[in-house]
């Protein structure tokens, strides 16, 4: 029902640290954990969309409508919502750790490090 609401919280945060504290997010690449996150956070959201779960007008989330699915909602959000995002920052660390792993073996000269892409200009 509301479970992409535990990721967007936490790629609102790293979204908030990407911008505030560059140096920091350059060296954890955290522009990496953003794109896994957004990214899941509006699949999960068109998805609930399409079952009618998220409507567009007050308030919002169909679970809200009837006060005994508050709970139901509420525990969905703690115990999946929870997980994915476990999973998707354990997703994130593998990815960074197999680019530390093929930058210590030298597999580097042949791909390039982890870069952000698409990005010219510097603001």
């Amino acid at each position: 029902m509301a479970c992409f609401l535990v990721p967007m919280a936490l790629a609102v945060i790293t979204s908030t640290i990407q911008r505030t504290a560059r140096g920091l997010s350059e060296k954890l690449k955290i522009w990496i954990l953003n794109v896994l996150l957004w990214g899941g956070v509006i699949l999960l959201a068109l998805e609930h969309v399409w079952h009618g779960e998220v409507v567009p007008w007050p308030p919002f989330l169909t679970a809200m409508l009837n006060p005994a699915d508050i709970s139901l909602m509420l525990y969905e959000m703690a115990t999946i919502g929870t997980t994915m995002t476990a999973v998707t920052v354990a997703a994130w660390g593998i990815i960074l750790a197999v680019n530390h792993l093929m930058l210590k073996m030298g597999v580097a000269k042949i791909t390039e490090p982890l870069k952000k892409p698409f990005i010219t200009a510097k603001p």
